[in-house]
Parts: structure tokens; C-alpha cells; sequence
């Protein structure tokens, strides 16, 4: 199908068009956009992420999903293919199609050039609208290096960082943990 023309769109007609499209695209304030490409760098570590995070919670009731799966912040709000998510109740979907997820809990972004800075600041101001989100990892392709939000009781955000690949990232929202070496296996860096 081909890209769709500039202007305003409803959630729905975004949800028709994305829904026959080959490519993916992300949904704001009425404006659709395409996925930015990502790296073999990317890939892989996304990769690294939900196979040990899919390890770790397979005994349990929480799910992990790859960036296959579409999220909505807010009925007239952000559409997005986040890089990783997991849910640990029932998934509740945005409409019966059930391929817009609408209740994670923890969303992990692998940071590119092209995007840092909306993961940062507009993206992550729309993924705290959602009510079950309660944790947030930014994951470094250039260094070893993750921001690891999470949200407090008073509604606050606490964000603490590393660098270290001998660190392990103690996560909130799951009962696991992401050493930081297993993130960034296979990944190699600059001297």
C-alpha cells in the first residue's frame, strides 16, 4: 500500500490504513509517520533482550513481545511498535483485531541516532499516560550503557544509569533482573 497522503487522520482511518500496510508506521496527534530502519546492532539487541527476559519470566504470568506488536498510549493518543514490552496480566487490546496492546508494564527502547531524543522526551511523555506502565529502559547502541526509569508511588519517575557490563539491572514492574553483559552479548564496541 502506498504511504498515505499528509494530513489529519482519526485513529481509525490510521488503524485501516497501518492494518493493510507492509511497512509500519506510528500514529500522533493525527499525523501518521514510518518507523525509522533500524541496525543489525539494533536487531541484535533486541534480540539479546527478549530472549533473556523470555527466559526469565517463562514460569510466571508475564509475557514479553518484540516490536511486532503495536501499542496505543490513549484512544486519540500515540500508536506505536515499541522495541520490547511485557505485560504480566491478562492483555487487554485496544479494539476486537487484538494487535494493539494497551496495558504494559515495561517497555524497553534501543536507542538510534534518528529517534534518542523522542524516546527521551515526546514518546516517553506518552508512555506515561498509560496506567500499567510503571518501568522504562533505554538501551545504548553506541556503549554500554541503559537508563532505567521507574515509576514511584507518588507518580514520580526515578531514573538511575549504567555503564558498567558487570552491573545488573534490578527490574521493578517483573520479577527479573538484565545483566548488563547479557544485553550487550555479541555486541562490539569502538576502542
Amino acid at each position: 500500500m502506498a504511504y498515505p497522503p499528509q494530513g489529519f487522520y482519526t485513529p481509525e482511518a490510521y488503524l485501516t490504513f497501518e492494518r493493510a500496510s507492509e511497512t509500519k508506521h506510528e500514529y500522533l496527534n493525527g499525523q501518521i509517520s514510518e518507523t525509522a530502519r533500524v541496525s543489525a546492532r539494533h536487531v541484535l539487541l533486541v534480540t539479546n533482550l527478549v530472549g533473556e527476559l523470555g527466559l526469565q519470566l517463562k514460569a510466571g504470568p508475564c509475557n514479553v513481545y518484540s516490536s511486532a506488536l503495536r501499542i496505543r498510549t490513549a484512544p486519540t493518543g500515540l500508536y506505536t511498535y515499541p522495541d520490547v514490552i511485557v505485560l504480566c496480566e491478562e492483555p487487554r487490546f485496544s479494539d476486537e483485531q487484538k494487535d494493539t496492546l494497551v496495558n504494559p508494564v515495561l517497555i524497553i527502547e534501543v536507542l538510534s541516532k534518528s529517534t534518542k531524543d523522542y524516546d527521551r522526551g515526546g514518546k516517553f511523555e506518552q508512555y506515561r499516560t498509560i496506567e500499567s506502565f510503571v518501568e522504562y529502559l533505554l538501551i545504548a547502541q553506541d556503549r554500554p550503557h541503559v537508563e532505567h526509569h521507574t515509576r514511584q508511588p507518588d507518580g514520580s519517575w526515578l531514573l538511575q544509569e549504567t555503564n558498567n557490563l558487570e552491573d545488573t539491572i534490578q527490574l521493578k514492574s517483573v520479577p527479573g533482573s538484565l545483566w548488563m553483559a547479557d544485553i550487550y552479548s555479541k555486541i562490539h564496541f569502538q576502542p
